[in-house]
């Protein structure tokens, strides 16, 4: 990206606030490009011949960096790669890392399908949504064309996932693609050996392929050239995952070597999405928790450096949810804090008589607060008012929080306290104590001041409810 502020990238809008876009002003608009919820075509004007000019430019600056690959079809298809930076407090880092989980041509049809919808039905709520896994890759361990290509009908019929074919055998690729190429797969891997069989399919195709290289960047970036003057754009590199010692270190350093020539020297030769394959850690630990504990530790490391897409072996719990969540760490927008949705909600099931309790809308207090109510059975309502995604004693302290906002989010939720309950009381936190005057001067309701933490509120509630 070569443009870094909406206002950079206002310069290149009509600038006549028409609101064609959705958006009130083309200011507006431009903060939207900068963050991708919109697209420049979004902008009918900009698509009039007389701003063509200012369209490809813009279209252009938007670019990102590094290409952007995508593999599968329909709902379930992934974007790998695309980002812009190479430290995520710069901007954001976008298109979360593509977790593959592999399956074998050697198994059993009976393992094979348990394994695939093992792999497609994981899923871990967290702040408000749920992690789940990308891809299954195929792996040819029997090196038989047939034989893959049984295994790959069976895992596309049971899993709407986007696949990734393994083998360096073109053969065994072309077999693979038979009875996948509607589905658009990932072929792994194109080497100094196959490229040019492994080109001409992905050319015939037109699927995205991985070029392998182990520890080679002169003779990746050779590859990636060559299949780039073959008209293939749809690249993803792979120096080689080494999963343990100095050839680890080496591994680590080949990563930051590829993704800053992409984005801070600009070579276009090499700015492609990077693959790792923590599955590695398989082939040296002979214990498979040591294995999965070791492969988990490359999946993190590869994950907060510019891993865009991993295969990986452990489908155990405990190797999974690490590997999901510090994902949704890093692919969490540092500039904009996680929130729900303002509003009053029910837990539970509650009646005239339950408690209304409120709190903000920073997703991680909401839905501490909410697990704690429900995992205590207790029946309430939950307002979350919009304090911008800002914690209790933040938010009081900066004004996000204040009683006319409490008010406010009632009255948007139709909430009428006498139809509602029969106490017309409501609950503030106990960090927003100081609130406690204005909120019953302005809604004219009953406050009370709950526990600081709402672990607390259970033991709370037995002294100080009902109302007296």
């Amino acid at each position: 990206m070569k443009v870094n502020s909406p206002l950079q990238i206002y310069k290149y809008l009509p600038q006549t606030n028409c609101g064609e876009c959705g958006e009130a002003t083309c200011m507006a608009f431009a903060s939207h490009l900068l963050d991708r919820s919109k697209k420049v075509a979004d902008c009918p004007p900009l698509l009039d011949d007389k701003y063509k000019k200012k369209y490809l430019e813009l279209s252009e600056l938007l670019a990102p960096e590094i290409r952007e690959v995508i593999a599968g079809v329909g709902e379930t298809a992934v974007k790998i790669g695309g980002d812009d930076v190479l430290y995520r407090h710069q901007l954001t880092f976008f298109n979360p890392t593509v977790l593959a989980y592999d399956v074998t041509d050697t198994m059993s049809e009976e393992e094979l399908v348990d394994r695939v919808k093992r792999i497609s039905g994981f899923k871990k709520f967290y702040v408000g949504s749920f992690l789940k896994l990308n891809m299954v890759a195929v792996r040819s361990t029997s090196n038989d064309p047939e034989r893959f290509k049984r295994a790959v009908k069976k895992v596309s019929e049971t899993t709407t996932l986007p696949l990734i074919l393994c083998s360096f055998n073109p053969d065994v690729l072309a077999a693979g693609l038979e009875v996948s190429a509607d589905k658009k797969p990932i072929l792994y891997a194109a080497t100094k050996e196959n490229w040019q069989q492994v080109s001409e399919l992905a050319l015939k195709e037109r699927t995205p392929v991985v070029l392998f290289s182990p520890g080679d960047l002169d003779e990746l970036k050779t590859l990636a050239v060559s299949f780039r003057e073959m008209g293939i754009e749809d690249l993803i590199l792979d120096p080689g995952t080494y999963p343990r010692g100095e050839q680890l270190k080496t591994t680590f350093q080949n990563f930051l070597k590829i993704r800053r020539a992409g984005i801070k020297e600009g070579q276009k030769d090499i700015a492609y999405p990077l693959m790792a394959t923590p599955i590695t850690a398989w082939m040296v630990n002979e214990d498979p928790i040591r294995a999965s504990y070791w492969e988990t530790v490359l999946a993190s490391v590869f994950t907060v450096r510019y891993g865009d897409v991993m295969i990986m072996h452990s489908i155990e719990p405990y190797a999974l949810i690490p590997e999901v969540l510090i994902r949704e760490t890093i692919y969490t927008d540092p500039r904009t804090p996680v929130r729900v949705d303002p509003g009053v909600y029910e837990v539970g099931n509650p009646t005239k008589d339950s408690p209304v309790i409120v709190t903000t809308n920073f997703a991680l207090t909401y839905y501490t607060v909410e697990s704690d109510l429900s995992s205590n059975d207790i029946d309430c309502y939950l307002a979350t008012v919009d304090t911008d995604g800002i914690g209790v004693e933040a938010s009081v302290a900066g004004g996000q929080l204040t009683a006319a906002k409490i008010k406010e989010t009632f009255d948007n939720a139709g909430f009428d306290f006498k139809e509602k309950t029969s106490h017309n009381t409501v609950i503030l936190p106990g960090l927003a104590a100081r609130l406690q005057g204005d909120v019953e001067d302005v809604t004219g309701l009953n406050v009370k001041i709950g526990p600081p933490d709402s672990g607390r509120i259970p033991g709370w509630m037995e002294t100080n409810w009902p109302p007296k």
